[in-house]
């Protein structure tokens, strides 16, 4: 338990919410009695195209309430210990059964197994809910990727390519107005640069304060800092590597990488105060993270040693591959990867940087396309250890690493569907033991960061899980609101992202079927006004909000939350389709894909 948090601006504080990283713990009790009371069993883009308004709203035909619906059509066998389940003929490894829309105001949700994690996910903003007859008419032309058609109290109104994306209040919506007619969202990939804008007064907020800028921004009145509270900080850097290419898939000489970085001298070298070493993959501020032994001491002898006996006497010639983009994980990219470049020399590797523009990276680490090492982190999406470990080593794992590996998905399944403390922490023991032991990536370090904003700003946030909502933030005068952060989105149908400034992006004008509190990490019902569970949660029944309407005037109803689902679910899906068509987080989050592609 942690008591009620800080953000400190300009030598006063101001009380935030409170945050518990045990997840759902009021759900998860409530489940374990009654697994207790059942024996614990379960049943089984074009860019000319984002400039323009939202279209008309569709037909009445379109927008009548839909009529009882199932998806997918056929039946899904559930995945049953090692042996995998099967849809239409294919092997389905996924946690969902089936989506149901029984009225207009009812979706049910039918599970593989229990799922503690439920609501954290329908809240995460990948999973926003979009209008059905907008993803019939702009999934097909690619318009998607660059237009919103939210139900969220600020409507994205124009992106100007390279500069900003623009806002308006909703005047619609259904909830609680934004504080502010109109917001701004930009960027500048330099932190110097977004502080000099934020000191001009050009911008109300920025992201990732220098490594170095702290004090500025503390000891001008001007200004306030906002820092996460000790020991919350939800990110890690890794050094990454594909256990399908050569020379990694030797495990020796992954093992030889795991002890033969000094990661305390980066930290040192290269992050601002409060970061720290990397014990485990995931944060240990999060519960059940750090189940298990921590990663092995610094040893560049016995990894010098390890190389030449895996049968590379001469060393190894290769690629350190990073984005050049400013991250909590990763505050100083090009100078951090030359410092790998320098420690990996000592234990006979010798490595080339590469870098590569933001986008293109992303999509090439997740399609496993990476051939060298690579540096890349994460930050949680929401305050759960299945965010860090499901999405990537569980059955449907990102393809960054290679193929997930059995000993670390087979405990991440069993953790995932239980909400018995004691077998939980014992999955996740086997789990990161496993991890540690085939070392698919080497976590480096938890990174301290803070956003700052002029003095006067009200609703200043500064969001463990990176959701700054804009439509929050009040200025010292005007009612337009200015915020900036690292880089341009790469798409707004985030669906299909995973950088966090798309993510951003959508939190404005997107929402799901439920929300995270402002400045916060508890859930909130949003468009469904609740989601209960069955006896054994395997069941969830979501009722929908009523009179909600999308940003082009449609109604929202069921029908919209189950395709919206299936499109992402179904990867043989006619709309399947967004900016790289990976869908990264649904199988991560998930477990699966139906209709999955072929192995690459």
């Amino acid at each position: 338990m942690h008591r009620s948090p800080e953000v400190t601006r300009m030598g006063h504080s101001v009380t935030r919410t409170g945050r518990s990283w045990s997840p759902l713990a009021a759900l998860a009790a409530t489940m374990a009695l009654v697994f207790a009371a059942c024996g614990g069993t379960t049943t089984s883009a074009s860019p000319s195209a984002a400039s323009e308004a939202p279209s008309a709203a569709p037909s009445a035909e379109a927008t009548a309430a839909p009529a009882a619906q199932v998806y997918p059509e056929g039946e899904v066998t559930c995945k049953d210990g090692d042996q995998a389940g099967e849809f239409n003929g294919a092997e389905y490894n996924g946690s969902l059964k089936s989506i149901e829309a029984p009225d207009a105001q009812t979706v049910v949700f039918n599970l593989c197994a229990p799922d503690v994690a439920f609501l954290q996910k329908v809240a995460f903003s990948v999973f926003a809910i979009n209008d059905s007859a907008w993803l019939e008419t702009h999934v097909p032309d690619g318009s998607i990727v660059g237009m919103m058609n939210g139900t969220g109290p600020l409507k994205l109104d124009e992106w100007r390519r390279g500069d900003s994306l623009i806002f308006s209040r909703y005047e619609d919506y259904w909830g609680e107005p934004a504080t502010v007619a109109s917001a701004v969202l930009r960027w500048s990939a330099e932190s110097a640069g977004r502080l000099q804008e934020l000191q001009a007064g050009t911008v109300h907020g920025i992201t990732n304060v220098g490594t170095n800028d702290f004090d500025t921004v503390r000891n001008d009145p001007n200004l306030q800092l906002a820092t996460p509270p000790e020991g919350e900080v939800l990110n890690v850097l890794y050094l990454g590597m594909n256990h399908l290419i050569a020379p990694w898939d030797n495990v020796d000489v992954r093992r030889a990488i795991a002890i033969g970085i000094d990661r305390q001298r980066l930290v040192d070298n290269f992050y601002p105060a409060g970061s720290t070493v990397a014990s485990h993959f995931t944060p240990c501020a999060i519960e059940y993270a750090c189940e298990g032994e921590a990663w092995p001491d610094y040893d560049p002898d016995a990894a010098r040693q390890m190389i030449i006996d895996a049968g590379f006497p001469d060393g190894i010639d290769t690629k350190i591959q990073f984005r050049d983009v400013i991250r909590g994980y990763l505050p100083q990219a090009p100078v951090v990867a030359q410092d790998f470049q320098t420690q990996l020399a000592e234990i006979g590797i010798r490595a080339e940087i590469e870098q590569q523009e933001s986008g293109e990276f992303i999509g090439n680490s997740n399609a496993g396309t990476l051939e060298g090492l690579f540096l890349l982190g994460w930050g949680a999406d929401y305050p759960e250890v299945t965010n860090f470990l499901d999405f990537h080593f569980g059955p449907g794992a990102t393809s960054a690493f290679g193929t997930p590996y059995p000993e670390i998905a087979g405990p991440l399944s069993r953790g995932n569907s239980t909400a018995d403390p004691d077998a939980r922490r014992a999955a996740y023991e086997e789990a990161n033991n496993a991890i540690r032991d085939l070392v698919p990536m080497v976590p480096i370090a938890n990174g301290a960061f803070g956003l700052a904003y002029l003095a006067g700003v009200e609703g200043a946030q500064v969001s463990a899980l990176s959701n700054e909502y804009m439509w929050a933030m009040t200025p010292p005068e005007g009612d337009q609101i200015v915020f900036m952060q690292n880089a341009e989105p790469i798409g707004v149908y985030c669906a299909d992202e995973t950088d966090g400034e798309s993510l951003r992006a959508c939190l404005q004008s997107m929402q799901s079927l439920y929300a995270y509190v402002v400045n916060g990490s508890e859930v909130v019902p949003s468009l469904a006004t609740g989601c209960e569970p069955n006896d054994d949660a395997s069941v969830w029944t979501c009722t929908i909000r009523e009179g909600v309407t999308f940003h082009d005037g449609s109604t929202l109803d069921s029908g919209d939350v189950l395709l919206s689902y299936a499109v992402q679910w179904d990867a043989a899906h006619p709309l399947h389709v967004g900016n790289t068509g990976q869908f990264e987080y649904f199988p991560g989050l998930w477990g699966g894909f139906l209709n999955p592609p072929p192995a690459q």
